[in-house]
Formats: C-alpha cells, sequence, structure tokens
C-alpha cells in the first residue's frame, strides 16, 4: 500500500467522479483508476460501487475515509515539520568553544552584523584537537582556536590577540609590583603546557624569555590550567601564562596576576571554518571577524594604557 493510493482513493471519496478526482491531483483519469483498483485489491474489499453514470462509496468505503483523511493529513504535518526542520538546521551555526573565552564570545556574538540576527547558535566544549576535527568532518560549522596558524582544509579568520598575563604566588616578592618585567622571572620555575601539546604557546613564551635575556627554567609538568595554578599557590614558587578573558575564573587569594611590561607576548584567536564554506556565511563570518577584530583591539590599547589588568 503506498500513500498516494490513499491520497487517490480520498480524491475519488470527495469528488465522487474519477475524472474530477484526476484533474485535481493533475494525472491522467487511467492512473487514478488503476491505483484505486489496486488498492482495492491489496485491501480485498471494494471502496467504490462504479456505474456508467455515478460512483458512491461502499460502506467500506464510507468507513475508510475518515482514516485516509487523517493519514494524508499525517502526510502533511511529517513534511511541514521537516520542512521546518530543515530551516532551522540551515539556520543553526554549531561552533566549537573553549572554556576560557570567556567575556569575549559576547563580543563575537555583538559583533555579528544584521544579516546574522536570526542566526541560531550552538556551542560545544571540545579540546582543540577536536574543535578542528570536528569542522573538517562537518559535525561543526566553526571553531574558536588558539595556538595554530595553519589548519589543512580550513579557513582561518583572525578575531583577535590576547596579551598574556602572568600568575604567580601571591606570597612571591615580584607579586606586590603593578607591572612586571619578563626579565624578573628569570630563574622562577615556568609551569607551562609542553611543546607537543601546544607549540605555539610553547614558543612564543620561549621566544619572548630569550629576548628578555634569559633561557626558562621548567617547573614540574603543566598538569591542566586550575591544578597547576592550585599548585603555584600552595607551594608558592613558579609562574605561568594565562588569557586576560580567563581572569575572572581564578578565585584563590594565593595566585596574583600581573601585565607583563614592554613587547606583550600575544596569542591570536582564530574562528576556523571549512574551506567550502558556505559563501553567504563565510561573508557574514568574515564581516563578524572585522568587527569584533577592531573592538578587540581596541580594548588591548585601553589595557595596555591602564593600570589594571582588565579594562
Amino acid at each position: 500500500m503506498e500513500l498516494r493510493q490513499i491520497q487517490y482513493f480520498v480524491a475519488v471519496a470527495e469528488e465522487l467522479h474519477f475524472g474530477r478526482a484526476a484533474g485535481r491531483l493533475h494525472i491522467g483519469q487511467p492512473a487514478v483508476s488503476q491505483q484505486v483498483r489496486r488498492l482495492e485489491r491489496e485491501l480485498r474489499t471494494q471502496l467504490f460501487d462504479r456505474s456508467s453514470r455515478t460512483v458512491t462509496l461502499t460502506p467500506a468505503g464510507q468507513a475508510l475515509l475518515p482514516e485516509g483523511r487523517e493519514l494524508l493529513k499525517a502526510r502533511d504535518s511529517f513534511a511541514a515539520k521537516a520542512r521546518r526542520l530543515a530551516a532551522q538546521q540551515e539556520a543553526t551555526f554549531r561552533v566549537g568553544i573553549s572554556s576560557a573565552l570567556g567575556e569575549r564570545l559576547d563580543d563575537f556574538l555583538d559583533a555579528l552584523p544584521d544579516s546574522g540576527s536570526g542566526t541560531r547558535f550552538e556551542f560545544q566544549t571540545l579540546g582543540a584537537h577536536n574543535r578542528l576535527e570536528e569542522v573538517r568532518a562537518g559535525r561543526l560549522d566553526a571553531a574558536f582556536v588558539r595556538g595554530v596558524e595553519s589548519a589543512p582544509g580550513l579557513r582561518l579568520l583572525t578575531l583577535w590577540y590576547d596579551p598574556l598575563v602572568a600568575a604567580l604566588p601571591a606570597a612571591h616578592p615580584l607579586s606586590g609590583r603593578r607591572n612586571l618585567n619578563l626579565a624578573d622571572l628569570a630563574g622562577v620555575p615556568l609551569r607551562i603546557a609542553s611543546r607537543s601539546e601546544n607549540p605555539a604557546l610553547f614558543d612564543a613564551v620561549v621566544a619572548a624569555c630569550r629576548k628578555a635575556g634569559f633561557e626558562p627554567t621548567y617547573g614540574a609538568p603543566f598538569t591542566g590550567f586550575q591544578d597547576t595554578l592550585a599548585e603555584i599557590g600552595a607551594s608558592g614558587d613558579g609562574w605561568t601564562l594565562m588569557y586576560p578573558t580567563a581572569a575572572d575564573t581564578v578565585s584563590s587569594r594565593r595566585i596574583a596576576l600581573l601585565p607583563l611590561d614592554g613587547e606583550p607576548i600575544t596569542m591570536r584567536m582564530f574562528l576556523a571554518l571549512r574551506e567550502n564554506a558556505d559563501p553567504a556565511r563565510l561573508e557574514l563570518l568574515t564581516e563578524t571577524a572585522a568587527r569584533v577584530r577592531r573592538k578587540t583591539a581596541e580594548e588591548n590599547r585601553r589595557r595596555s594604557a591602564s593600570t589594571g589588568l582588565l579594562p
């Protein structure tokens, strides 16, 4: 049994005329007659009494007509819901994020132009490598990523540059300063993710230390952001670097956060998309990236001109 057979049956039952039913369905009358006959054979019951002049429903046809209408109504409801879901999926933007985005995520959303006002966002917090793989696989539309300068098969839109700030024990003599010179940290054990885990961050920090005139002394392995901060605060020794947007997550009185004097160590945040991203969506996100880049650049200038850590 096919839904089109039910559709033909209902049309003939409502028109009580095979020719008019065929015209309503925009098909030939023989096809309508053939499919109704086939339906009757499958159901093993006659639905219509036919004569040369009239077509009437049999008692079985009368009993089945309401069920046929309900089936067609359910089909139409199914199709309408599918169209709504498809439209919603097209408007939904699935984005991979990190847990340290903070207010920058708000900056990104605020920077969307009017043409993106109807976009619905779904966010997933994933590790950086997983974020990129999910975008490549098409399970995410885009991802916020740091620590990469290229990603095969993906397009990287620059969003902003984050100047890193130093985190060290509040009990350390250096913590009383308003700003910190990187050279002051020579000899203090550095806690940082290994180069294999985050090559861009590791290389940037080591290069900055060497430019400041020293080779960093490495402390215990970096075991995760919160764990490492807790260990630094408890031991009274060591230092690490963090993004300003993550400063709000530091609640320990044992940790001091200080901006670095001189040339900042910055990390670039990208929005990663597939190379074959939808042109309209790419245009929207390119404009958004330019807007948020201008906004955060101005905030960073204000931050560097002030004595506080955050704008």
